[in-house]
């Protein structure tokens, strides 16, 4: 099983992980970051497969997955 790390602080809440996603396992946070962002959060682990879209995706790597 793959582990999905988000860093809450950093993220913009862009949203292109979330379209990149396969599974459809992210969404934006209904809290507030520091810097007044919506973040991404995972509403599923357990369906997360590691394919590592999100992360690639993303224009501020604030999304870590380990195998």
């Amino acid at each position: 099983m793959a582990k999905l790390t988000i860093n809450e602080a950093r993220c913009k809440g862009c949203g292109l992980c979330i379209t990149a996603c396969p599974k459809q396992i992210l969404a934006l946070s209904d809290k507030i970051n520091e810097k007044g962002y919506n973040p991404v959060m995972m509403t599923d682990q357990e369906k997360c497969i590691g394919c590592a879209f999100c992360a690639t995706m993303c224009p501020d790597t604030v999304i870590k997955v380990e195998k």
